[in-house]
C-alpha cells in the first residue's frame, strides 16, 4: 500500500473516531447523568491536544536538548551517553559468536554463526530465570549464577557452529541498568531497577565481574562489548540494512539511540575513531519540555511514581503508563461524575491494575456491544454491569491518551532526524533513504498506536516522508549485541590481513 493510502487511511480511520466521539457527546448530552462525564473527556481531549504545530515545537525541542547533551555532560535532560560503538556491522561479519542480555528477572544466552551476506544467521538461545533471592544477594552470587549458565550453555554447541581452532569465545552484553559506560567493554554499575538491589555490585565494573565469573567456573570467554539494549537494536538492524540511522524501543519503556558524526560531539574527548561515527545513546525517556502537552492526570502519575519528576516523555508515551494514565482518568470520573454510580469501584484505586495491554483490547473493540470492553470493565475494575454509553466513553479515553502518545514519539523521531539533517530535502540532492529500527511490544501489537505514530510521521516529514522507513526489529537488542561482539572482534585485523 503506497504512503498516500495509508495516509488516506489513517485520515478516514481519524475521522470514523471522531465521528464516534461526537455521537458518544451527543448521547451524554440527551441525559444531564453523563454531563459531567462528558466535561472530563472534554477537558482531556483539549489538554492532551497535539496539532501539527505544537508537535513541529516539541521535535525542535528535542534536537536543542540533544546538541546541548552532546556539548557537556549534564548541560541536558538528555544524557546522550557515548556508547563507544564507533562500528557498526556491515553484513560481511562471518564467525560464531555469543550474546548475553540482561534487564530483568530473565536474562537470555544466545549463539549466532554468521556467514556473511549470502548467508543467513544460524541462531539459539535459552531464557533463563533469576532466582528471586540472587536479586539482592550478592554481586559473587549473581554473575556466578549467570556464568553457570552460560558454560551449560557453551557445553551444547552443536556442529552447525563453529569456533576456529586457537580463538577464543567473544559475547556481546547487553546490560540494561544505568552503567557509566568507560569504554566499548567497560561501565560501572550507577544503581540497580527493577526489583535489583545488590550493594556490593554498585560502583562495580559489570564486565570485569562477569569476567571474573565465568574465570571460576572455568569458562573462556571475552566480552568484546557492553552495550544497553537500544544500541544493540540499532545494531541488529544495520546488519540487515546499511540505511539503519536510528534505533528506537517503544515497549514497556522507551529509549533511542541513533549514529552521529563523531566530530559533532564537542564533549568527546580523545581521538576521533577511524570511521568518523560514533553511537549515542540518547536515554530519551528523560526529555523534557514546556510543550510537552501534560495534564493533571499526568502530573498526579508523576507524584505517586517511584521517580517524581524524571522520564516525563516515557510517561507520557511507553507501554508500562499508558493504561495508568486511563486509570487516572477513570478515578477522576467516578468521583467527579458517579461515572460508576453511587460507589467508587475499590479496583480502581489500584495503581497499574489497567495494564497497557488492557487498553489496547478495549480500544481496538469493534463489537457492536462493545463486548470486550465490558468484559475489561468487569473483570479488571469489579464493575459488574457497563452500558454502551459507558464503554463507548472509555474506549474515546483510551484512544485520546494512547494518540497523544504515538503522536508524540513520532515528534522525537523527527527531532533525531532534524539533527541529522534528514528531515528537509536539500536542493540538487537526491534525498537520503533513513530507516529506523523499531522494537517493544507496545509499538508491536498495540495497532492503533503504531498506526497514528506511522501516519504522524508523514504529517511532519511531508514530502521527505518518502524516503523515511519504520523497520521493525523483533528481538533486535539480543543479536545486535553478539553482532556488536563481531564488529568489534579482537581478530578483525587478523582476517583482514589474511
Amino acid at each position: 500500500m503506497g504512503k498516500v493510502a495509508v495516509a488516506a487511511t489513517v485520515v478516514c480511520t481519524a475521522a470514523v473516531c471522531a465521528a464516534a466521539v461526537l455521537l458518544v457527546r451527543r448521547r451524554m448530552r440527551s441525559s444531564g447523568k453523563w454531563a459531567a462525564a462528558e466535561a472530563v473527556l472534554r477537558e482531556l481531549e483539549e489538554k492532551c491536544a497535539t496539532p501539527t504545530a505544537k508537535l513541529r515545537r516539541v521535535a525542535d525541542a528535542m534536537m536543542v536538548e540533544m546538541h546541548a547533551g552532546l556539548a557537556i555532560e549534564g548541560g541536558s535532560k538528555l544524557k546522550m551517553l557515548i556508547s563507544y560503538v564507533d562500528n557498526l556491522p556491515t553484513g560481511n561479519e562471518k564467525g560464531l559468536f555469543y550474546a548475553l542480555d540482561l534487564g530483568g528477572t530473565n536474562f537470555r544466552v544466545m549463539r549466532v554463526q554468521l556467514g556473511g551476506k549470502d548467508n543467513p544467521i544460524k541462531q539459539e538461545f535459552d531464557e533463563v530465570s533469576i532466582p528471586p533471592q540472587l536479586m539482592t544477594s550478592s554481586c559473587n552470587e549473581l554473575f556466578d549464577f549467570i556464568a553457570e549458565a552460560l558454560a551449560k550453555f557453551v557445553a551444547t554447541e552443536g556442529d552447525d557452529f563453529h569456533l576456529p581452532p586457537g580463538r577464543q569465545r567473544e559475547l556481546g552484553f547487553t546490560f540494561s541498568f544505568p552503567v557509566r559506560q568507560l569504554s566499548l567493554a567497560s561501565g560501572t554499575l550507577i544503581n540497580w531497577t527493577k526489583g535489583f538491589l545488590i550493594e556490593d555490585a554498585i560502583g562495580q565494573d559489570v564486565v570485569a565481574e562477569l569476567t571474573k565469573a565465568m574465570e571460576r567456573v572455568g569458562l573462556d570467554m571475552r566480552v568484546t562489548a557492553l552495550v544497553n539494549d537500544t544500541v544493540g537494536t540499532l545494531a541488529g538492524g544495520r546488519y540487515t540494512n546499511p540505511d539503519v540511522v536510528a534505533a528506537v524501543i517503544l515497549g514497556t519503556g522507551t529509549n533511542a539511540a541513533y549514529v552521529e558524526r563523531a566530530h559533532a560531539i564537542p564533549k568527546w574527548q580523545g581521538l576521533l575513531p577511524k570511521s568518523g561515527e560514533m553511537v549515542i545513546n540518547m536515554e530519551w525517556g528523560n526529555f523534557r519540555s514546556s510543550h510537552l502537552p501534560l495534564t493533571v492526570y499526568d502530573y498526579a502519575l508523576d507524584a505517586e511514581s517511584l521517580n517524581p519528576g524524571d522520564q516525563i516523555f516515557e510517561k507520557l508515551i511507553s507501554g508500562m503508563y499508558l493504561g495508568e494514565i486511563v486509570r487516572i482518568v477513570l478515578c477522576t470520573m467516578a468521583e467527579k461524575a458517579s461515572f460508576f454510580g453511587d460507589t467508587i469501584p475499590p479496583k480502581l484505586n489500584i495503581p497499574f491494575i489497567l495494564r497497557t495491554p488492557d487498553m489496547s483490547a478495549m480500544h481496538h473493540d469493534t463489537s457492536p456491544d462493545l463486548k470486550v470492553v465490558g468484559s475489561k470493565l468487569k473483570d479488571i475494575l469489579e464493575v459488574p454491569n457497563s452500558c454502551l454509553t459507558m464503554r463507548k466513553i472509555v474506549v474515546a479515553i483510551c484512544d485520546i491518551v494512547a494518540t497523544r502518545g504515538a503522536r508524540l514519539s513520532a515528534a522525537g523521531i523527527v527531532g533525531i532526524l532534524t539533527k541529522l539533517e534528514r528531515d528537509a530535502p536539500k536542493e540538487g540532492e537526491k534525498q537520503q533513504r533513513s530507516v529506523i529500527a523499531l522494537d517493544g511490544g507496545l509499538f508491536e501489537h498495540y495497532t492503533k498506536f503504531r498506526e497514528c505514530m506511522k501516519a504522524t510521521l508523514d504529517e511532519l516529514l511531508g514530502e521527505v516522508s518518502d524516503s523515511v522507513v519504520i523497520e521493525l526489529s523483533n528481538d533486535g537488542s539480543g543479536i545486535g549485541a553478539a553482532l556488536l561482539a563481531a564488529s568489534h572482534s579482537q581478530y578483525l585485523e587478523v582476517e583482514e590481513e589474511s
